[in-house]
């Protein structure tokens, strides 16, 4: 048995660490997510979508306005959803309804599809999932998909990315994270 910290596997643990650290990428969280999606994106692309739905005619949206920690999204025209990817936000319509949601899995933070076929969302990590409302179905996650707050502005949807709610945490607050279109 050897006595050198080497050998110890926290001091490995640190001794990669401090490679990565030194390596000059400096990646945030959201840089990563979006930088993944982009590559899974790629990916699928490259070897062709066995299923119709597995590359679903999902629409990509931008903010229409920024003011400090809100985005203004134009109200969609029909149910499905929509995805900022700069913002990391889902924008979803439903049976009357407006939703915003973080675009990660509660779970372990992989980024969500929406299955149109199927009307739903799923994580493509773990295979949790999801009703258009957030609503969690089945899976490893333990609660339903986190709701930025939203309300209406016209004819915008604004979000608030600082007001974040989850709701086993604070269901009051994840309940009324909703715009009523009727």
């Amino acid at each position: 048995m050897s006595d050198r910290a080497t050998d110890s596997p926290v001091a490995g643990a640190e001794h990669v660490a401090h490679e990565c650290a030194s390596c000059g990428v400096d990646t945030d969280r959201r840089t990563f997510l979006r930088d993944s999606a982009l590559a899974v994106a790629a990916a699928l692309l490259a070897v062709g979508a066995r299923r119709a739905d597995a590359l679903a005619p999902l629409a990509f949206t931008h903010a229409r306005a920024a003011r400090g920690s809100t985005r203004a999204y134009a109200i969609p025209a029909q149910d499905g959803a929509q995805i900022d990817k700069e913002n990391e936000v889902i924008l979803v319509r439903w049976q009357g309804s407006a939703y915003a949601f973080a675009l990660s899995c509660p779970h372990q933070n992989t980024a969500l599809h929406w299955l149109d076929a199927d009307k739903r969302f799923q994580c493509p990590k773990h295979k949790s999932k999801y009703q258009p409302d957030g609503t969690f179905i089945a899976g490893r996650a333990t609660r339903s998909m986190d709701r930025y707050s939203v309300r209406r502005g016209g004819n915008e949807i604004v979000v608030d990315l600082d007001a974040l709610y989850q709701d086993d945490t604070d269901p009051a607050g994840w309940n009324a994270a909703v715009v009523h279109l009727v």
